[in-house]
């Protein structure tokens, strides 16, 4: 199936809110024993960006973890095929996630970290389409809202094609 993009977020804009989350998230977690835990695969480029601007010390690992598969709509069965490998008992873990919109992936990740007594677990999604929330699932820190379209790009993907365009592009 072949789709047209249009240009929705460009890769400076990106980067300027990469930063302001990155301060933000810093002065919150000043003084904490912090875990970030990247999902994979579409959150790594956010990731990454992100991490390099922490002012803050953090661990990280990743989690794996799908709802989609190969489809542009959620099946609403998650599947985890990478767990942490880091412990998270008593420690401050943020999710960091490329978007959020049924919450049903991100809830059952938040779910399974919750069985390993951690301080706190938080998330921070680069994209949040919570007019699409199946479940109520809290993003504390985000990139940007939006309220329809397919996105891919920056490492959001449609059945793994897309992720390495620096911008963020609707699909239509």
């Amino acid at each position: 199936m072949q789709f047209q993009k249009k240009l929705l977020i460009p890769y400076d804009a990106i980067q300027k809110r990469v930063r302001e989350l990155a301060r933000q998230i810093s002065i919150d977690y000043r003084g904490k024993d912090t875990v970030l835990i990247g999902m994979l695969n579409g959150a790594v480029f956010f990731f990454s960006d992100l991490a390099l601007q922490l002012t803050v010390p953090a661990k990280i690992d990743f989690i794996r973890a799908s709802s989609y598969g190969s489809q542009m709509i959620s099946s609403g069965k998650v599947k985890l095929t990478k767990d942490v490998e880091l412990s998270v008992t008593d420690k401050s873990v943020l999710i960091i996630e490329d978007i959020v919109d049924t919450g049903l992936t991100v809830s059952h990740v938040i779910s399974h970290l919750n069985t390993r007594d951690p301080e706190s677990v938080e998330v921070c999604a680069l994209i949040d389409k919570s007019e699409r929330r199946e479940i109520n699932v809290a993003v504390r820190y985000c990139g940007f809202r939006l309220k329809e379209g397919f996105v891919v790009g920056y490492g959001l993907d449609c059945n793994e094609e897309y992720r390495c365009l620096k911008d963020i592009y609707t699909l239509e």
